[in-house]
């Protein structure tokens, strides 16, 4: 038993690193995994739906008319938007006051893009900016907030890994 298990060892000891990093990252991978989608409540269902598609390149993926709802997806993500009941009496989010989203970060290609999603969104009178691009903290990763048409805020952000340092 003995030199069946010396052989056991020595066996595991010759596998090559990469497929033991593979099992120790099952190991300590946690329970949940990814985001898989996210549902906001919206009052203005088509705008929001228009803006993500229109203004942001995303495509349609169907929704539910009776609810209603549209969903929208960049291929990566997926997103729900779903009208609220009575959007004259809809209560606007409070970032400093009310629990719930305080925004949703999306990952912008490069600080061109960015520099170019702002100039799209200056032109649209039913998007608010809040901040145009600037660092974030000390640089260089750069970020923007904005209010969708239905008020929810949205920051694009171009980390540091994406910034070519000229």
């Amino acid at each position: 038993m003995k030199i069946l298990t010396g052989a056991l060892a020595l066996s595991l000891c010759m596998l090559p690193a990469h497929v033991l990093a593979q099992e120790t990252e099952a190991e300590t991978e946690a329970e949940t995994l990814d985001l898989n989608h996210i549902g906001l409540a919206v009052t203005k269902l088509d705008e929001t739906a228009d803006f993500f598609i229109d203004a942001l390149g995303w495509k349609p993926a169907g929704g539910q008319p009776e609810y209603p709802a549209r969903f929208v997806t960049n291929g990566k993500m997926f997103v729900t938007l779903w009208q609220v009941e009575d959007p004259a009496t809809a209560i606007q989010f409070d970032r400093r006051k009310n629990v719930g989203l305080h925004h949703m970060a999306i990952t912008v290609r490069d600080l061109d893009t960015l520099h170019a999603l702002h100039e799209k969104f200056k032109a649209l009178e039913n998007v608010k900016i809040e901040f145009a691009p600037e660092f974030l903290g000390d640089g260089p990763t750069t970020h923007m907030i904005i209010r969708e048409p239905s008020g929810l805020r949205l920051e694009f952000i171009v980390p540091a890994s994406r910034i070519q340092v000229k």
